[in-house]
């Protein structure tokens, strides 16, 4: 049994694996960065550290939406590169059992489906399990990396 954070995108639950969170905060300022993929935000300065900010949201070819008070940022380690998702809202922690994960449909191994892991059913709600450490293509991990090593 493993335990995953939930979260919200538009009607949509994800969930990743709670062992890659470093922490959850409200939406911070966010100062843009030239020459980034639409998806990329920024960065934050999250305790003297610069962190690059995703929107999940538009990574995921998703309308843009406002930011509100349920926006937030879910800090998380993809290899050894702490990152931070913007999401709509997060859920809650739930322990999910293997036997109830099952593996995604294969239709084709698009840039949109390969982030899914793995498809959870609880109760009526179907939960995207996804792999935080492929929201980055490499290069976009490498340019993350020399980023945050350049602060």
């Amino acid at each position: 049994m493993d335990q995953y954070l939930t979260f919200i995108l538009d009607e949509d639950h994800y969930g990743i694996d709670i062992s890659s969170v470093i922490e959850i905060i409200g939406m911070q300022k966010i100062t843009q960065m030239p020459q980034q993929p639409d998806y990329v935000n920024g960065v934050i300065n999250l305790r003297g550290r610069i962190i690059p900010t995703i929107d999940v949201r538009t990574r995921f070819k998703k309308e843009r939406a406002e930011y509100d008070e349920r926006t937030c940022i879910i800090v998380v380690d993809v290899q050894d590169t702490m990152i931070g998702f913007i999401v709509d809202r997060v859920d809650e922690v739930l322990t999910i059992p293997t036997d109830k994960i099952s593996n995604p449909p294969r239709f084709n191994q698009d840039f949109k489906g390969r982030y899914v892991k793995g498809i959870a059913r609880i109760d009526e709600k179907i939960i995207m399990i996804l792999d935080s450490s492929l929201l980055l293509s490499e290069e976009e991990l490498i340019e993350t990396q020399m980023l945050e090593e350049a602060k």
